[in-house]
């Protein structure tokens, strides 16, 4: 250590590793392995001025003594995660290490070494706007979890309840989706179709009037016979696509699910390791930006470095202008998109460096940023209307001219195309006409999930994976191939929480509180300011909640042997089924799926909640 000129701290050992292995003998890089401190875990820890308590986390002990060895008499550079946690992590080290906050903050997008070095020569001080914002989602989340949790163990007699504003706004989305799909009463509907040659044509009009939802099977009696229809009318123009952003954590979350059948929980411990650096069989090196990120932007070295490749992979009609979306409200924009480190290492490369998991998703993220980097897509594309007596079939035709960006990143469309003249006689190969309903609504997966919080404004980046994580391993919710079912327990939670804390389960109050937090990393408001607000209206929900004991009994359409619905209370050891005729009891498994809806419980997927089959993460 004794020629080791400046030490750096970041959190994990494998950042390290790649950091050291670029700036060589005149630093010496050691892991916070996280953070070194904390809320307790055994008291509120929060004075009422509103101040936190923080203590070293247990089993940290001798990470600090070893840190503290080492930076002794050395200048020091805190180098952790760019966002407010690793903001606050650094903080936390300058505090317990005793180091400046003034001239020893470091950060950069990307583990390379141009970032790198360029970061060693730019130092600034510890932002504390972004420490606070830290500390007021810390500390808010600690008096919402520290203050209904153990209302909810009295009330339910579970261990490891929670509740959380991130994570109970969440699990209100999920169950009012499942209340949508058992409320929805499908419609019927007729429908017409006519094909020829291969191309399906679909009745849109009858007499100059679109046909809807409401058609009729009379309505189609005129077509039972029909040979042929003559061509009414042929539009033809040529369309450009544009190439896709490259991702942000929640379109990598998103794409990842769809393509890959990741979890987001998997798919950002991957994203993670690829950032800070794995171990190949040519040296530890890292292979994408920083990937907690809301932004599309894009730095103008890798702008040109995709360019180059671009041009000298596919040729200069392949090179894009690289236009970026319009930036979404909320979006912080601290930095860059997620892309690769270097654009040269292409995937058939890196799957020759990396397991066979990391290399899918660096292979995502890669197609992905030369995709947004590349030209338009161009199709040429046609309708055509096919009639019979005022009967109109509509069909939409293209295919592509020019591949663009497709050649990397190809959408899922159907290119099917016939030409057509208007007056031609068209003979009819096959018609269907048949009866069709309307859909409910979807149930979420994990990725279309993120994709709603994100809408919704609910959570940031970096709370995507741990919201929905934690709502599984709380059995608030379970996944049934790919889709995510709230449980019993999920929806008695929520009514607890929408009838004693109607603020924690607002959507509109948690996304306006994550506004809140951002005016703090502004520097616009104070943390106090925002955290008082909160806590005046909170704690009379709080008190409320205290003085009036909430009853647990709910109807059900769970039949007893005698007949009878049965109605669902708690216990002394938890929940179950009792018969208000006969008086037997049936235990209940609170992870059963069920849906309550207005003060009823029904379990209609009871065959499937004999035998609980859920997915791992």
């Amino acid at each position: 250590m004794s020629k080791k000129k400046t030490v750096i701290i970041v959190e994990s050992p494998a950042k390290a590793k790649t950091i050291e292995s670029v700036l060589g003998k005149d630093y010496k890089v050691l892991a916070s392995k996280g953070h070194i401190r904390d809320l307790p875990k055994k008291k509120f820890g929060v004075s009422e001025d509103l101040e936190p308590t923080f203590e070293i986390i247990p089993g940290k002990e001798k990470i600090i003594e070893k840190l503290e060895k080492e930076v002794k008499g050395r200048r020091v550079l805190l180098a952790s995660d760019m966002d407010r946690e690793g903001e606050a992590i650094a903080w936390h080290v300058s505090e317990v290490l005793k180091i400046p906050k003034t001239g020893t903050r470091i950060t950069f997008s990307e583990i390379t070494a141009p970032a790198i070095k360029k970061a060693v020569k730019n130092v600034r001080d510890i932002d504390e706007n972004l420490v606070h914002s830290q500390f007021a989602r810390r500390i808010l989340d600690r008096i919402v979890g520290y203050s209904i949790s153990p209302l909810l163990w009295r009330i339910y007699r579970i261990n490891n309840l929670s509740a959380g504003r991130v994570q109970s706004a969440t699990l209100k989305i999920v169950c009012d989706r499942e209340r949508e799909i058992f409320k929805f009463k499908p419609k019927e509907f007729w429908r017409a179709q006519v094909f020829h040659d291969g191309v399906k044509f679909e009745l849109v009009r009858i007499d100059g009037k679109e046909v809807g939802k409401d058609l009729k099977e009379e309505d189609l009696k005129p077509l039972e016979n029909l040979k042929k229809l003559k061509v009414l009318r042929v539009e033809k123009k040529e369309s450009k696509k544009s190439p896709p952003d490259p991702f942000t954590t929640s379109t990598l979350q998103q794409t990842a699910a769809a393509k890959l059948r990741f979890s987001v929980k998997k798919t950002m411990m991957l994203a993670q390791q690829l950032y800070e650096g794995i171990d190949t069989k040519e040296g530890h090196r890292a292979f994408i930006t920083y990937h907690r990120t809301d932004s599309t932007r894009i730095s103008e070295e890798a702008a040109n470095a995709a360019k180059d490749f671009i041009e000298r992979s596919f040729g200069e009609e392949y090179v894009g202008k690289g236009k970026r979306s319009k930036k979404k409200k909320n979006v912080q924009d601290a930095h860059e998109a997620i892309r690769p480190v270097d654009v040269n290492l292409t995937p058939d490369l890196a799957r020759k460096l990396l397991q066979e998991d990391h290399a899918k998703l660096y292979e995502l993220v890669w197609w992905r940023f030369v995709a947004s980097r590349m030209s338009h897509s161009v199709y040429e594309e046609m309708k055509v209307v096919l009639g019979y007596d005022g009967y109109e079939f509509e069909a939409k035709l293209q295919r592509m001219k020019f591949d663009g960006f497709e050649k990397v990143w190809k959408r899922d469309v159907d290119e099917i195309w016939k030409e057509f003249e208007e007056g031609q006689d068209v003979p009819i190969d096959e018609m269907k006409i048949f009866k069709d309903s309307t859909k409910p609504p979807e149930r979420f997966s994990e990725g279309t999930l993120v994709k709603e919080m994100e809408r919704l404004g609910i959570g940031r980046p970096s709370t995507y994976a741990p919201t929905i994580s934690t709502l599984i391993s709380r059995k608030y919710v379970v996944k049934r191939r790919g889709k995510i079912y709230p449980t019993l327990l999920g929806f008695l939670i929520l009514d607890y929480l929408e009838k004693s804390f109607p603020e924690i389960v607002d959507v509109k109050f948690t996304a306006k509180m994550e506004e809140q937090l951002d005016l703090i990393e502004r520097g616009e408001k104070p943390h106090k300011e925002i955290l008082r607000s909160f806590l005046e209206r909170f704690n009379k929900d709080l008190e409320s909640a205290k003085s009036n004991f909430f009853k647990v009994e709910y109807e059900t359409d769970y039949k007893c042997d005698c007949g009878e619905e049965m109605k669902l209370f708690t216990g002394k050891y938890g929940v179950y089924l009792k018969c208000p005729k006969c008086g037997k009891t049936k235990s209940v498994k609170p992870y059963y799926t069920a849906v309550l809806v207005d003060g009823k419980v029904y379990f209609p997927w009871r065959a499937e909640n004999e035998v609980e089959k859920t997915e791992k993460e």
